[in-house]
């Protein structure tokens, strides 16, 4: 009887663990090499509002086809995005190229 209470107390102890965990929401941003200013800006826009609501922001460079030798504008452009919001948030993982994609993660900052 004693080992069914123990159980019955774990359970209860795991599920409060659970509900007080902050669940992590990551949003997406997709741009293409040659972004033109006025997307970039508007993308921005979204990257800010994700950040200040405390999801995290991944934001990505997609190269189609032969548009792979802009790989550079792709860096330039992640790290211009991460330089305009260093205020909203710190860089988790600095842009890297996986396949076709470079991506980048940014984390909101902490509010207090």
């Amino acid at each position: 009887m004693d080992y069914k209470k123990f159980l019955y107390e774990q359970k209860k102890r795991d599920k409060s663990l659970k509900n007080k965990a902050t669940k992590v929401t990551i949003k997406e941003i997709r741009f293409g090499p040659n972004t033109d200013e006025h997307d970039y800006e508007f993308k921005k826009k979204h990257a800010v509002k994700f950040l200040s609501e405390g999801a995290k922001l991944k934001a990505y460079v997609f190269f189609k086809g032969r548009s792979i030798i802009y790989k550079d504008q792709g860096q330039i452009l992640l790290l211009r995005l991460a330089q305009e919001l260093e205020e909203y948030g710190k860089v988790e993982q600095m842009p890297k190229l996986e396949g076709k994609r470079m991506i980048m993660f940014i984390a909101p900052k902490k509010t207090k």
